[in-house]
């Protein structure tokens, strides 16, 4: 297939030769791109004359396409390097063997896109949307003019390379990465739930607070990666290759912490024993404390009683508390990371150095405890991890949130009257 066959714009600009192969490819100006993306916007429309944008094999770099709808959006071969596709809808678009070097995809999203056999070192695919993308192998083929026989393209075979890419908080759940060279690659909040990573190379790749629950890493090598607070949980590790990777904090299958067994009771019947402490005021029942407890298997908490709740360094991650009675707990170090806190009542917690990234806190209340006319307690987020938290809504009023980290945590329609965010990093001033 050459350029010509597939020509968006009708360019009259001359053909140029991919550096790889020789394989001709045509450069476009952006006139003639922008006119490609209203054409694509009008078939995506079902306006008449409207036309499926085909970039396949076209030299394409530098170009803008900042914000384009391009689902569907044909980029097979084409030469994009240190193009701007930032915020573009590229849902279901075919990138098989194309080049994308350099390119900023920050925020886009390619939901089941094809990146079989992709070039992405170096690209910025900060927050995108990779869900169920495809980078396995891949591998282009031409027709020998000569022989007229089916060769592949010397310019790219094997899966999508993506090494010194910058992919921190992108979604990547059930994305095909097998096989793919990521070495050095950031993956720092990433979410890559149930990812094909089947002998990816993720050597000195860093994986901090990355999500991998249920990815498959079976002959992987992770050499020297940094997989600090990583969540692995129910994933496949077999025949993969940690040596000198930083393990720290990373939550796996295995207790991080005391087993519930060690309580001394079932869950249920402590959880049971602290309600009746605070119904009663302390008469009944008896206040347990579930410090440095791994509370991963205690269930439910929806709507559960918690008031007054000690739980110092325990590890609630992905619970459902949601409208939960969590007034006054001390929960300073606490694991609520993915934990459903929407509606729950904070009000006056210790929540100190806690993990809370990508928690849903929605119309939370984090107001002060009031106990009496003169005598409230403030909610404390001291140096909490907030990153990617859902606070949309919370009550933060009088909330102290020194030096916590909100990086892209969403704070839209919540009430911020009276809180202390000094030295807090990522938050975003009011639109």
């Amino acid at each position: 297939m050459t350029a010509s066959q597939n020509d968006p714009g009708k360019s009259s600009q001359a053909t140029s030769g991919s550096a790889e192969t020789g394989t001709a490819r045509k450069k476009l100006s952006q006139a003639d791109v922008n006119k490609a993306i209203k054409l694509h916007q009008d078939y995506r429309n079902g306006v008449f004359g409207g036309r499926r944008a085909i970039f396949s094999f076209h030299d394409l770099e530098g170009m803008l396409f900042a914000g384009a709808d391009l689902s569907d959006a044909d980029f097979t071969g084409a030469a994009l390097h240190g193009a701007s596709l930032g915020g573009c809808n590229l849902d279901r678009a075919v990138l098989f063997g194309a080049d994308l070097r350099m390119v900023n995809l920050a925020g886009a999203s390619l939901v089941r896109a094809d990146l079989r056999g992709a070039l992405l070192q170096g690209a910025n695919l900060t927050q995108a949307n990779l869900f169920d993308a495809d980078l396995r192998d891949g591998m282009i083929a031409e027709r020998d003019n000569r022989t007229r026989d089916i060769r592949a393209m010397q310019y790219k075979t094997g899966a999508a390379d993506m090494q010194g890419a910058a992919m921190q908080g992108a979604n990547l759940s059930k994305a095909r990465m097998g096989g793919v060279v990521a070495q050095h690659t950031d993956f720092t909040d990433a979410i890559m739930v149930g990812c094909n990573l089947v002998r990816a190379n993720l050597s000195h790749a860093n994986l901090t607070n990355a999500d991998l629950s249920g990815a498959d890493l079976s002959g992987a090598s992770l050499k020297g990666a940094t997989l600090t607070n990583a969540v692995l949980t129910e994933a496949k590790l077999q025949m993969a290759d940690m040596t000198g990777a930083n393990t720290t904090g990373m939550l796996g299958d295995k207790p991080a912490g005391k087993p519930l067994e060690d309580l001394g009771m079932p869950p249920e019947e402590a959880l049971r024993q602290h309600g009746l402490w605070v119904t009663t005021g302390g008469v009944d029942g008896r206040l347990v404390d579930f410090s440095g407890f791994d509370l991963r298997k205690i269930g439910s908490l929806y709507k559960a009683q918690l008031t007054g709740l000690v739980a110092a360094n325990a590890v609630f991650f992905g619970l459902n508390m949601e409208g939960a009675a969590i007034q006054g707990a001390r929960l300073p170090g606490a694991d609520l990371r993915n934990c459903r806190l929407s509606g729950a009542d904070l009000r006056g917690a210790n929540l100190k150095g806690a993990n809370l990234a990508h928690a849903d806190l929605r119309k939370a209340d984090l107001r002060p405890l009031v106990v009496a006319a003169a005598r409230s307690f403030p909610s404390h987020l001291d140096n909490a991890n907030l990153r990617h938290a859902d606070l949309r809504g919370a009550r933060l009023q009088q909330a102290v949130l020194r030096e916590a980290d909100l990086q892209e945590a969403s704070l839209e329609g919540a009430e911020t009257e009276g809180a202390d965010f000094t030295d807090a990093s990522g938050l975003k001033p009011p639109a």
